[in-house]
């Protein structure tokens, strides 16, 4: 008895070689009929005997391949058609789009034994790839996902490449942006001006320049790097003074895990996100301060690292005397990161002394993931190239929401119907340039992922440039999510969690309902409503913004509204040079000129690194608290600060005002920092233990799980030490997995705080109804 089945499959299930998969296991099993992409996924005809349809469909998940993921299949009876053999058939361009876009990928380990292989006609090309690796999201101009809907179009197959692209049993069958020497992209280098510099081998003549010490900027999969030699003392400080960029950890790529090994300690874990095939910049603990410049991470004891994922870098690095290489975004500081040709030459001017370039345009910029191996798993920094745009899947109806995200390290994210859509990471909102770049890549994935534009979600901040992007919208509804709440919102739906939780909220700026800045925050709530249950005290920030870049003016502001008089002493003893100063930032605390007040702990942070003269002006964001937590010791000794915990309005204030004058005591005995720090750190977790233990006392029905979220938790000794300490106290923490803690978080957890609004609204609506 013949049947026939209607089967859609819908995932990440385009551009991985999923239609030649299915070929193959329609073979295997003697079944005929037709598979094809459509813009709901893909769908398949099958015909022949029930037992080996059943078969078929039991071996769909197990064994698909390695970078597709089925999200859904459906199956339904199919009218009987008698075919009597399997093809692979032209994609549909109807219909409502249900597809996942598919990501770029590292290149595989087949791919690069080919590209060894001196008797292979792709020997030693930087641009193979198959259906298991290469470029994808960043190619691609319209859906379904085709070759000639991608920067690939204008590139016609040679015959060799036809041949295998059109062979359902051939790893490259339908691979879009298969080439080859022949047929494909071409690599040229040039000078920084637009002269080409004329040569057999452009990449291995740009090895020899790296190890010359000259800069170079590469195309990459989404954007161009600057690049130099980085173990060259000389070549690294060159490229700071172009780039004016003094301090900032720069990020490298090493030919090998074997490299890596040599300068950094390298776990089981960290290895296997190193050669995934998202390939993300993994930051390292080091282990031997001798095998790459000082000045990669001054002052750091990690370092951000990541494997060759492209063609292209492999060739780089494999026979060159420079086994690691800085691979710095090459965009100037505050824009988007460069990817088109034009701009290269015109930014880069001055910074690099060559460009190594090639003629596959990129359509969508991304920047290089970063992520960390911390307790409770992995903590992304940055969720981007590798990762994005695949969606999560949630049992919420998020369809029709777009939450806009925040003002740094800004995404985006597109609700369609139980699929979230986070999009790259976008930067700080500073400038037209960056806001242009957020809309470019948002109009992109909205026209491709095709929904109603129904609710806008915004941070609360009256300032952030995120609302006049909104304006440029026909949404129906615009909602403001509080700052934190959406850090919270985030954390629950990153662990898939319902009901209510208490959350621990440490982060640099939020806009509070009070008007106040918030960011050390103890909530109690879900993803519709929270109340806030304790706070850090406010101090004041006299030149507000400035505070931020300035640390040592956030600790003034600080000590003197915490120890008047007493705290001035203190200001003109750690900063002799301040003086007339310190009289300005206290004349302006006295008559509130130009001074916000904060309760932040990336304030906190600021003002014990600035005291200690860790960090007493910023060059970049965060630098303050990062380089102070460099100096806490997990292992060392666990001497907590005074502190107190006071209550007023019905909420808990954490007061710190003795922690800071004894630090600043210790200082003056010589206390070493490494000391300070630690107790500082030690400080925080032990005060905000105690806090939970006297909450959940007076609220003794409340639940024992606690979410915990904002930039500070990228910080590991908080990070491993909270959860320690709370679950001796019978708490049940919860850390981010999936999406970064900071604002890049944000758009997320402001998505899924809309949608549980909408579904607490409807909910009532419907209770109303009916009584």
């Amino acid at each position: 008895m013949r049947e026939a089945r209607k089967v859609i499959i819908q995932g990440r299930v385009q551009g991985v070689g999923f239609r030649p998969y299915i070929f193959q296991q329609a073979a295997k099993w003697s079944l005929a009929g037709t598979v094809q992409n459509n813009m709901d996924g893909v769908k398949i005809h099958i015909e022949g005997k029930l037992k080996d349809i059943n078969g078929f469909l039991a071996e769909l998940k197990p064994s698909k391949p390695r970078l597709s993921r089925i999200d859904d299949v459906q199956v339904e009876l199919a009218e009987w058609q008698n075919v009597n053999t399997f093809s692979i058939i032209e994609s549909e361009r109807k219909g409502t789009s249900m597809l996942v876009i598919p990501v770029d990928s590292a290149t595989c380990n087949e791919c690069l034994t080919e590209m060894k292989d001196p008797q292979d006609f792709r020997y030693q090309y930087p641009f193979i790839n198959c259906t298991q690796c290469g470029p994808r999201y960043t190619i691609i101009e319209e859906l379904p996902y085709d070759r000639p809907y991608t920067s690939m179009g204008s590139f016609a197959f040679c015959p060799e490449c036809e041949k295998e692209y059109q062979d359902p049993t051939n790893r490259r069958h339908h691979a879009q942006p298969v080439a080859c020497p022949t047929c494909g992209p071409q690599v040229s280098l040039l000078s920084i001006d637009g002269e080409e510099i004329i040569t057999a081998d452009p990449i291995a003549l740009t090895s020899v320049l790296l190890a010359e010490g000259k800069i170079i900027a590469i195309k990459g999969l989404g954007g161009y790097h600057l690049c130099c030699d980085a173990s060259n003392e000389q070549a690294v400080q060159l490229l700071r003074e172009r780039k004016g960029r003094p301090v900032r950890p720069l990020a490298i790529m090493s030919a090998s895990l074997d490299e890596i090994k040599r300068f950094s300690i390298l776990s089981s874990e960290e290895e296997i996100r190193l050669t995934s095939p998202e390939a993300p910049i993994v930051v390292l603990s080091k282990n031997n301060q001798d095998i790459l410049s000082s000045e990669i991470a001054p002052a750091m004891n990690t370092v951000g690292v990541m494997l060759p994922y492209t063609p292209l870098h492999h060739l780089l690095l494999q026979s060159s005397q420079v086994k690691n290489v800085v691979m710095t975004s090459a965009n100037p500081s505050g824009l988007p990161i460069l990817y088109k040709d034009l701009e290269a030459f015109h930014y880069l001017h001055g910074i690099a002394d060559y460009i190594l370039t090639h003629n596959r345009e990129i359509l969508h910029p991304v920047d290089d993931s970063v992520l960390q191996v911390a307790s409770g798993g992995i903590d992304f920094f940055r969720r981007s190239r590798g990762y994005v745009p695949d969606p999560y899947t949630t049992e919420q109806d998020v369809h029709g929401i777009v939450a806009f995200g925040g003002q740094q390290k800004t995404t985006f994210t597109i609700g369609r119907n139980q699929q979230v859509f986070i999009g790259p990471h976008i930067g700080d909102l500073e400038n037209e340039e960056t806001l242009n770049h957020y809309k470019q890549e948002l109009d992109h994935l909205l026209k491709w992922i095709s929904i109603p534009l129904d609710t806008a979600v915004i941070d609360m901040h009256p300032y952030y440039n995120v609302r006049y992007l909104v304006e440029k919208y026909p949404f129906k509804n615009v909602l403001e999510i509080q700052h934190h709440h959406a850090h919270m919102a985030a954390c629950i739906a990153d662990n898939q969690l319902d009901g209510k939780v208490f959350a621990i909220i440490l982060d640099g700026t939020g806009f509070g309902l009070d008007g106040n800045i918030w960011g050390f925050e103890v909530f109690y709530g879900d993803s519709s409503e929270f109340e806030r249950l304790a706070h850090l005290t406010y101090t004041p920030l006299p030149g507000v913004e400035k505070c931020i870049k300035e640390p040592w003016r956030n600790a003034v502001g600080m000590i003197l509204s915490l120890h008047g008089e007493e705290g001035k002493s203190i200001c003109l003893e750690r900063f002799p040079e301040r003086e007339h100063e310190i009289n300005v930032l206290q004349n302006m605390i006295e008559k509130q000129v130009n001074t916000a007040h904060a309760g932040t702990c990336g304030r906190l942070f600021d003002a014990v690194a600035a005291l200690t003269g860790i960090c007493k002006v910023s060059t970049y964001d965060g630098e303050a608290a990062i380089r102070l937590s460099e100096y806490a010791d997990i292992e060392g000794d666990k001497t907590v600060y005074a502190y107190r915990l006071d209550s007023s309005d019905r909420l808990l204030r954490f007061d710190f005002s003795s922690m800071l004058l004894e630090i600043c005591e210790d200082i003056s005995k010589g206390r070493d920092l490494v000391s300070i720090s630690t107790s500082f750190h030690e400080t925080l977790v032990q005060s905000i233990t105690r806090c939970l233990i006297q909450l959940k006392q007076c609220h003794p029905d409340y639940t024992n799980r606690v979410v915990l979220s904002g930039g500070s938790f990228h910080n590991r000794y908080l990070r491993k030490r909270l959860q320690e300490e709370l679950k001796n106290m019978h708490f049940e923490p919860f850390v981010h997995q999936k999406v970064p803690c900071n604002d890049g978080g944000l758009s997320y957890g402001q998505l899924m705080a809309a949608a549980a609004k909408r579904r607490a609204e409807n909910v009532c609506r419907s209770t109303r109804e009916n009584h």
